[in-house]
């Protein structure tokens, strides 16, 4: 295949219980990108994790923990994988400004996963917002340190854009994919300059 590995495999929650709930069918693919490797999930519901810098260590890992909490392996055959491939594949091409694959919210809850639903639905391409910002949002303004945790708890970066969260004194802030990363994301939507190398 030439943009994307097409294997079987999990990725779960890091604060998931060792129990998983009733069988899920799943899927999962590695995808060649500008910012390296990616290994996205899905459900039948939809995209339900990506997972940056997926060499085959981190690959191993985050399969495993998705074959826990899905309580199987994975199948073949998940349409939202292939909708997911192709939408990631043409953002990174800077065509495409909005995902519209559906996702799968199971491997996050409470406060941050309403934290990361707004961030999805009112963060557009091309815009920032800061983690104070984003708590107001909410309806919780002395939580911007929890936004940023929630942040770092998205199971689903890149479609839900964290990387569009800065901090309140102009820097670009944390990014769990690395600050090299968070500038190539933001430059490719126009928010940074390129880098020149």
């Amino acid at each position: 295949m030439t943009n994307a590995e097409q294997d079987s495999g999990p990725a779960t929650r890091p604060d998931a219980a060792p129990e998983a709930a009733a069988r899920r069918d799943w899927a999962w693919r590695r995808l060649a990108t500008p910012i390296g490797p990616l290994l996205l999930a899905a459900t039948g519901e939809g995209l339900v994790q990506v997972v940056f810098h997926a060499d085959e260590r981190t690959t191993r890992g985050a399969l495993a923990r998705l074959e826990q909490f899905f309580g199987g392996p994975p199948l073949a055959g998940i349409p939202h994988l292939t909708t997911a491939t192709a939408e990631l594949t043409t953002y990174f091409a800077g065509e495409l400004r909005s995902f519209t694959v559906p996702l799968d919210w199971s491997l996050s809850s409470g406060f941050p996963a309403r934290v990361l639903r707004a961030l999805a639905d009112g963060v557009p391409y091309g815009s920032v917002v800061g983690y104070q910002d984003l708590a107001d949002r909410v309806g919780e303004p002395g939580a911007a340190r929890a936004v940023g945790a929630a942040m770092g708890s998205n199971p689903l970066p890149v479609v839900v854009p964290c990387h569009r969260v800065v901090a309140s004194d102009g820097g670009i802030g944390g990014f769990g994919g690395g600050l090299e990363t968070k500038r190539l994301l933001l430059a490719l939507e126009g928010v940074l300059p390129a880098p020149l190398f």
